[in-house]
């Protein structure tokens, strides 16, 4: 098989990018389409959780890079003005015009996202791999999925569009591991095991105002990677390298892949592989996507999908810290209110996009993508986040007490109760049992008026409600995971055992005896 080194496919000409119009309907346009006519398209429809947030952050650093190209300095002030206008044509057209070579898919010198070296190199010249390789949600290797079963020798074909998708999302969450061509491993994508956050606006120009990241004069030379040269061999083979910004960060070819065309011009069956321009981390300079908890050791963890847990328990890592000593929440959160208070826009609710894939070490485990509504106070306001982290800590603090009541009262249940290895077999049976479901899926129902109580400093009511919530959750925990038990004599003593445990804690959750309690007595 041999490459098309041919010009074929500009991205700026062909459609590849799906968009969902005002009037609910999904198509696919080209990169000049989506940018020109961002205001008459509500969001990026694209699936794939982690191709949707690599689509945008390319949107984004074309964006940028056209701002500084065309006007160097804007500030929020310059994004309001576009909030309401729509995003500027001519910066655009210029940029989109100045550098449209590098925005073929095929090139024989710059391919899109690709590196050209592969077609001649002595370890990939003679070596191709299937297309699943670099699709996060195919079967490839030895990373089977469950619903899909293409084989590797056998490969089906796709076409370039979902092509260059999936190239872009494996280029950002593909995980660290053994690559064994040019070196034995290689460094995770820019964005691995994250569940990143977009703020999102009613359009498509909107959104890519909310998390566009600034101007920044000591980053002349962040750019993507169509600005960057041509990467070589050598380039492969080198050390990793930190990023030079949000831009190099958004685009970096953390694989070197080289998309081979089918003879009839349409699709792809196989790529030549290899391992790419590492991405070093950056303890001073996070990922502007990413919300970090700071853990015991004072490390950021990365917020990510862990399973069966719902994205809005991770709220305390949305909203500012005040002591900087427990989370970190995403820099296009701060962007995004930077915009709406540029705007004038206070109390306007920051719509949130959640997504992304959770992977451990090489193995890939689930993605997501979900959909919060926070209102800015919780973003502008330190003590309007600390009572909505508090809150949050409650949820999770009363899970745990209701969880020790309900593990004791399970080994209850068993032979020698007090033994540690039938606590262990009793905390996993409570795992698997629906407490958790239907003790978190209860609280939830209430969350958005917390927030709205909260937001307007009605401490009071938020107190009484949350309560409320909290007491109805653990009733039917507690109801599912006593029906779960059965009715043997065994169950039953234990049940009744524990019941004043339950009573006792339902009885904490009065408001009156709440309040004499401080956060940092709860478990």
């Amino acid at each position: 098989m041999t490459h098309n080194v041919s010009p074929a496919f500009n991205l700026q000409d062909e459609p590849w990018i799906p968009v969902r119009t005002r009037q609910g309907d999904v198509q696919d346009v080209s990169l000049t389409d989506a940018l020109l006519h961002a205001s008459d398209y509500t969001a990026l429809a694209e699936t794939s959780p982690p191709n949707l947030v690599a689509l945008y952050r390319v949107l984004l650093a074309v964006f940028h890079r056209a701002l500084t190209t065309h006007h160097g300095r804007w500030s929020d002030a310059d994004r309001a003005r576009w909030f309401k206008q729509g995003l500027p044509d001519e910066p655009l057209r210029a940029y989109l015009a100045q550098w449209r070579e590098r925005f073929w898919l095929f090139h024989p010198q710059h391919p899109f996202m690709q590196v050209a070296a592969l077609e001649h190199a002595d370890e990939t010249k003679d070596k191709h791999k299937p297309w699943t390789q670099i699709c996060l949600e195919s079967a490839s290797g030895n990373t089977p999925v469950v619903f899909d079963h293409s084989v590797d020798d056998a490969p089906t074909a796709i076409g370039y569009a979902l092509a260059c998708r999936n190239l872009l999302g494996f280029l950002q969450f593909t995980p660290g591991g053994l690559v064994k061509t040019f070196r034995d491993s290689d460094k995770a994508g820019a964005l691995s095991n994250t569940a990143a956050v977009v703020p999102h606006g009613k359009t498509l120009a909107e959104t890519l105002l909310l998390a566009l990241h600034p101007w920044d004069s000591l980053r002349p030379n962040d750019l993507p990677a169509w600005q960057q040269p041509a990467p070589t061999i050598a380039a492969l083979c080198a050390a990793p390298t930190l990023a030079t910004g949000p831009n190099d960060r958004y685009s970096r070819l953390s694989r070197a892949i080289l998309l081979l065309p089918t003879e009839d011009a349409k699709h792809i069956r196989n790529v030549r592989f290899g391992a790419g321009l590492g991405l070093e981390d950056d303890i001073n300079a996070h990922d502007t996507m990413a919300c970090y908890r700071i853990n015991k050791e004072g490390k950021p963890i990365r917020l990510s999908y862990s399973e069966g847990r719902a994205i809005w328990r991770e709220l305390p890592a949305f909203v500012p810290d005040a002591t900087g000593k427990q989370n970190l929440p995403a820099a296009t959160l701060s962007w995004a209110t930077n915009l709406y208070n540029a705007l004038g826009q206070w109390d306007a609710p920051v719509q949130i996009l959640t997504s992304g894939l959770a992977s451990d070490q090489a193995k890939l485990l689930r993605w997501r993508a979900d959909h919060i509504e926070l209102p800015a106070t919780f973003l502008l306001n330190p003590d309007a986040a600390a009572n909505l982290r508090q809150n949050m800590q409650r949820v999770e603090s009363t899970y745990f007490s209701l969880k020790s009541i309900g593990a004791a009262m399970i080994a209850n249940t068993m032979p020698d109760p007090q033994h540690k290895d039938t606590r262990s077999r009793a905390k996993n049976i409570l795992d698997n049992s629906p407490t958790a479901s239907v003790y978190f899926s209860s609280v939830e129902r209430e969350l958005t008026q917390l927030m709205q109580q909260l937001a307007h400093s009605d401490a009071d009511s938020a107190e009484t409600l949350w309560s409320a919530a909290l007491a109805q959750a653990i009733r039917q925990a507690w109801q599912a995971l006593g029906s779960s038990l059965g009715a043997s004599p065994a169950a039953l003593r234990a049940k009744a055992r524990a019941q004043p445990k339950i009573t006792h804690l339902l009885y904490t959750l009065q408001p009156t005896t709440y309040a004499t309690t401080s956060p940092e007595s709860t478990p």
